[in-house]
């Protein structure tokens, strides 16, 4: 019952003193006393009834109010049969601390009150805790053999009007019932958890996305699942589902909460339900990747891919273009503080947390395409996640599928293929809350490759790229294969102190005259390189005259002795730029 409804009750003699907002503060008992501390007596929740013999001046006012407010109390009610009206002090005292402050007329017992509000919190708690035996029962009955977690949520929704989600750490959608839940917030929500998770504190944990308010409840691993359990608790929660619940938490019995927690086990159950169905794919991928790792023959991989395709790619009557990809997730320090996170058991802890995320990252449907769930092969080892990634072959006009000439490496004639730029673009808000500011997670793409003999050079592309991905700043980073036939792979890899000399001998002596003249010479620099060398291309894009240009172009010169006119010189300039 609210505090609202005694309010409401003309029988109980109530008057309102302060505390109007807080009206809808739920009451769960009710408490007797003059004791100057009765906190021993309190466990929150509480309308607490005084006589107020405790006040024996003003100044015990201020003690009495913060005990109760410290313990959570739902309000305070004072009797005017003994003293008369309410002192002022106890008014103001309540005030301060936001507890509500009842009046109770001289001519209603307190046994009255008293009465009242048992009767009714405890005709809530016995038609709750029903309610509750009856829905764990359906809910046993039910889910989630019976139909999986939508069964669980539908019966949220009917029997409860909660409007319920299970979502992934990043956000997409796995089940829902009640109105649907847009994709911004479901990614919000996602960062939101994660962040929470990384605190330590214990679910549920509240959280207000446009004004609404939801509950999120971790949906833990039990254990039985066909993937090892992170070691790290930092990695625990990437890999988790949560469960997400449209109301405050805070106004829920405990019956309540037990009855979410208990849908969050059996949800548990789903996943890993879930995860077996993977098992073949994961170990078909185990198996392709240990041969590609060991050397074997082209033709020991390409009979394990014959037997791949199928399950990978059911009803397809032709071989399938591959593509690799490699992901790595690393933490900088243990959460005690203590080791960095490369030694051993950290190591082992990321690959499991790896495969999770790449698994999820490629089931979307906007990154790989329908039925993606159903052909997402990923191995692990125990520092990165290894996904090999079937692609349709498209045939050419006139020509059947299967037919033409094999290529080892890039191929033409492969579906749509993924693509580093875009591949993180929808899980890098909730994924880096969930890094917070020690972890980090690292992709890396091939290129299309349908032969087995190109499976080993898409794995060490897709390797490559990752590394180069980690040279960038950023929690989420991926690089793809096109990015290797650049300078783009070689500039991560210059040592520091080489970077800052070759920089500083080319570029110092330009930023000083800078400095001293506001030449803007480093700024015309850049823009002549990107214009290619043209005059008038370069002047008309910084609105200058073409004299000015070549005026500034000849102190750039002047002050480094290099001449631009010269293909190794430019090149010097456009590689210290990029280092800078």
């Amino acid at each position: 019952m609210r505090l609202r409804a005694l309010l409401d009750t003309d029988a109980l003699g109530l008057r309102l003193l302060g505390g109007e907002d807080e009206l809808d503060r739920p009451v769960r008992g009710v408490m007797t006393t003059d004791l100057r501390d009765p906190s021993r007596y309190l466990s929150g929740g509480e309308l607490v009834l005084t006589g107020l013999a405790w006040r024996r001046d003003a100044a015990d006012s201020e003690p009495f109010v913060r005990i109760l407010a410290q313990a959570g109390v739902s309000a305070l009610a004072a009797g005017e049969a003994e003293l008369g009206p309410i002192p002022g002090d106890l008014v103001e005292a309540c005030l301060r601390h936001r507890v509500p402050l009842f009046a109770v007329n001289e001519t209603v017992a307190f046994a009255t009150i008293t009465e009242h509000v048992v009767r009714q919190v405890s005709g809530e708690r016995a038609g709750d805790l029903a309610a509750v035996v009856d829905r764990h029962r359906r809910l046993m009955t039910s889910g989630p053999a019976g139909g999986g977690p939508e069964v669980v949520l539908d019966l949220l929704a009917g029997d409860l009007s909660l409007s319920a989600w299970v979502l992934s750490p990043t956000g997409r959608r796995i089940a829902d019932a009640g109105k649907p839940l847009p994709g911004p917030v479901a990614t919000a929500l996602a960062g939101r958890h994660l962040a929470a998770a990384r605190t330590g504190r214990r679910g549920p944990h509240a959280t207000s996305v446009d004004g609404t308010t939801y509950a999120l409840f971790p949906i833990r691993n039990t254990g039985r699942s066909a993937v090892p359990a992170p070691q790290d608790s930092r990695g625990s929660a990437l890999s988790e589902w949560l469960l997400a619940v449209e109301a405050d938490p805070g106004d829920w019995p405990e019956a309540r909460l037990d009855l979410l927690q208990g849908v969050t086990q059996l949800i548990a159950v789903e996943r890993d339900r879930r995860d077996a169905a993977r098992t073949v794919r994961r170990r078909l991928a185990q198996e392709v990747l240990e041969l590609v790792q060991t050397g074997a023959a082209p033709a020991e991989i390409a009979a394990r891919l014959r037997v791949a395709a199928p399950v990978l790619l059911p009803g397809l009557g032709t071989a399938p273009h591959w593509q690799v990809v490699v992901a790595r997730v690393e933490w900088e320090a243990a959460p005690d503080g203590g080791s960095p996170a490369r030694s051993g058991a950290q190591d082992r802890a990321g690959g499991p947390v790896a495969q999770a995320l790449l698994e999820e990252i490629l089931v979307d449907p906007a990154v790989t395409g329908p039925d993606s769930a159903d052909r997402i092969a990923v191995a692990y080892t125990e520092d990165e996640a290894i996904a090999l990634v079937p692609l349709p072959a498209v045939a050419p006009a006139g020509q059947a599928p299967g037919e033409g000439p094999e290529h080892d490496g890039s191929v033409h004639g492969a579906g749509p293929v993924l693509r580093a730029s875009t591949l993180l673009d929808a899980v890098r808000e909730p994924l880096s809350a969930g890094l917070a500011d020690d972890g980090r997670l690292t992709l890396g793409v091939s290129a299309a490759v349908h032969s087995a003999e190109g499976l080993h050079g898409a794995l060490e592309e897709a390797r490559h790229a990752r590394r180069v991905a980690a040279a960038r700043p950023g929690r989420v980073c991926a690089a793809g294969h096109d990015e290797l036939a650049s300078h783009v792979l070689l500039l991560p890899f210059v040592p520091d102190d080489v970077r800052r000399a070759f920089t500083a001998r080319l570029l110092d002596p330009l930023r000083s005259y800078d400095a001293r003249h506001r030449a803007e010479l480093i700024p015309t620099l850049e823009a002549f390189l990107e214009c290619d060398g043209s005059w008038t291309r370069c002047a008309t894009r910084l609105h200058l005259h073409v004299n000015t240009l070549r005026y500034r172009v000849g102190r750039i010169e002047q002050l480094t002795g290099r001449d631009l006119a010269r293909l190794e010189d430019k090149l010097d300039f456009f590689l210290a730029l990029r280092m800078s």
